[in-house]
């Protein structure tokens, strides 16, 4: 299944709880962290509520971050 890459690009300060909780969930935590998810309609759609926080790029096949 497909992967997307998914960073915080703006702090989720002054929004409601509920887009805070989304991007705790997401795996999100400091500003400009990413994270690597699989591509599924649920994480689609947790993305597209807090879209105005957040950049999303596709992952091609071996492009996954390497471990160091």
């Amino acid at each position: 299944m497909a992967k997307i890459r998914i960073t915080l690009v703006k702090s989720p300060i002054g929004y409601s709880e509920d887009q805070k909780a989304t991007v705790r969930r997401l795996g999100l935590r400091k500003m400009w962290s990413s994270v690597e998810q699989e591509d599924t309609p649920s994480i689609r759609g947790m993305v597209h509520k807090i879209r105005h926080l957040v950049r999303v790029e596709p992952i091609q096949e071996g492009e996954e971050k390497a471990s160091v």
